[in-house]
């Protein structure tokens, strides 16, 4: 049940949106291949729809969740009953709202086990817990996101960032809610972390303790031994934490990682405590004193952001083989972009010289439709959306120069999608420009993962670039980071019909336009065909 619930933090009290009056929401496990059903009910003020960040939802994207996309909001006093299709996914995922910016209070996890019979590629560890960064505004959420609006600049940054919806001992009135793991020395705990924040990549690490990376979006990757992790929003990592140290409280921390130039960041860092059991003197460990925080990169270190980033690689063997398309059909290169709009009817906004934020996809700001594309794809209604996305921008410059035309900064505004033909290969290159400074944009694909094939800083270069691909054991993932004024290439076959959306999960980003939709057709055959839609479908 989505309903108001009030909670205090900061000094402050507040009523948010919740599921069932928990912040975060409840944890939804299931197993390897499982469908499940849940009942949405909307005892809310305003309108809402719940996203399955990850899972994939073979053949049924009505359930998928974001709003105008794949289904109409869930009005206050409504239901929707919600089939959620598991079916390669394994690992951790998360659940959230995907209408206006509900997703600041309202999200969750979700933990996909194997199969009975079927093991972890990894020794079972003691324990598995649940880690989900956050962001906490002191602000009704709502008013941040119309106060962006009315203004057409930056929204006000958040207050604190959260682990597990607490903002830990270095905030006032947080101290006593911090959340504490406890440990037993020996064992071996399996963190499940989610970067659930709206607007900011984090870097993340305990203080003593290397984390070994195991898996990422619900799938697994080879070990990989790091004293910290970077992670986007939308991202999941699993990472073991060997509880090997003398016993004592350390930290956990999250703090940002920011690289925009005049950008203004929440700078502040979350805390939780691993705390060993057992009776030991003078716990100085978990003190607040700097030197008892673990060491973190500096926050627009991208070189550490994407050290991490680019040492993740599949896990490749028998038992989990993997299949990176090889032969393309369709290529697709857009530019990501933070852009501007003149400020209406002759007023000065609060945009770079007095215009209104945007952001595009090839040039083209998103518009959302008045009603549920795929719906009107389903329905064949016309006059819904076009299909002349473009598969290259309709501008070629040098896309990371520190001095471009004001001209470029202006896109077009539309509701284009792309087509794609059932099972076709498809690698699309991100690039990222320098317009407004440039900054890093973490892109989530719904429907798919996709193989990160290569990544880089300045220009694609469509000669060399593609000769440094990984092809052997490349990352799969459901999100991908695209470094500031840098490249990432991802690949996929179009093997699941529907109506899919790619966009940014920066969310200040997706609502100013940088998102587009993939439409893939169905196969010849029954089983490559969209499944028909449940009976109580929202209606707009």
């Amino acid at each position: 049940m989505v309903k108001e619930a009030t909670y205090t933090r900061l000094c402050s009290t507040k009523k948010i949106l919740t599921v069932n009056g928990q912040f975060p929401g409840p944890t939804i496990e299931a197993q390897h291949g499982d469908t499940i059903y849940v009942n949405v009910y909307n005892q809310g003020k305003q309108n809402i729809t719940i996203h399955w960040h990850g899972v994939l939802q073979p053949r049924y994207p009505w359930a998928d969740g974001p709003e105008y996309i794949t289904q109409c909001p869930i009005k206050p006093g409504g239901r929707f009953r919600q089939k959620i299709i598991f079916s390669t996914e394994e690992g951790t995922l998360w659940w959230h709202a995907h209408s206006d910016w509900s997703r600041a209070t309202v999200y969750g996890a979700i933990i996909i086990h194997p199969k009975v019979g079927t093991r972890y590629p990894f020794p079972k560890p003691d324990a598995e817990v649940p880690i989900i960064l956050g962001e906490w505004w002191k602000e009704d959420i709502t008013k941040v996101l119309q106060q962006m609006h009315d203004a057409g600049g930056d929204p006000n940054i958040s207050d604190a960032f959260t682990i597990n919806g607490q903002p830990g001992d270095l905030y006032p009135c947080s101290k006593q809610g911090t959340f504490k793991l406890t440990v037993d020395r020996g064992k071996t705990y399996l963190l499940r972390l989610i970067n659930a924040a709206m607007n900011i990549i984090l870097f993340f690490a305990i203080k003593k303790h290397n984390l070994t990376v195991v898996g990422v979006d619900a799938g697994y990757t080879k070990s990989l031994s790091s004293e910290y992790v970077t992670i986007s929003p939308g991202q999941t990592i699993d990472a073991l934490l060997s509880a090997n140290q003398k016993p004592d409280r350390y930290y956990m921390v999250a703090r940002a990682y920011s690289t925009g130039s005049n950008h203004h960041f929440d700078n502040t860092t979350t805390t939780a405590i691993v705390q060993y059991k057992g009776k030991y003197s003078n716990p100085t460990s978990s003190s607040s004193s700097s030197s008892s925080l673990p060491s973190l990169p500096f926050y627009n270190d991208t070189n550490a952001a994407f050290s991490f980033l680019g040492g993740l690689k599949s896990l490749a063997d028998k038992k989990h083989p993997i299949d990176v398309p090889l032969h393309i059909r369709n290529r697709i290169f857009t530019t990501i972009s933070v852009n501007s709009f003149p400020c209406r009817d002759n007023n000065t906004c609060a945009g770079p010289n007095g215009t209104r934020f945007a952001a595009s996809m090839n040039n083209i700001s998103f518009v959302n439709p008045s009603t549920a594309l795929l719906q009107a794809y389903y329905q064949h209604t016309n006059g819904v959306y076009g299909d002349n996305f473009p598969d290259m921008p309709p501008f070629l410059f040098n896309f990371t120069d520190i001095f471009l035309p004001l001209n470029l900064e202006t896109p077009k505004r539309g509701t284009e999608v792309m087509v794609l033909d059932y099972n076709t290969t498809v690698e699309i290159v991100l690039q990222g420009t320098a317009l407004m400074g440039g900054i890093d944009h973490p892109i989530h694909l719904h429907g798919y993962n996709f193989y990160i094939v290569g990544f880089g800083l300045g220009n694609f270069d469509i000669y060399k670039d593609p000769l440094k691909y990984n092809l052997k054991d490349p990352p799969l993932r459901n999100t991908v980071s695209v470094p500031i004024n840098g490249w990432v290439t991802v690949r996929f076959k179009a093997d699941n019909p529907g109506v899919w959306l790619l966009h940014c999960h920066i969310d200040r980003h997706m609502t100013w336009g940088m998102k587009t939709v993939f439409i893939v057709k169905d196969g010849d055959q029954p089983e490559e065909r969209l499944l028909p839609p449940p009976p109580d479908m929202p209606r707009c």
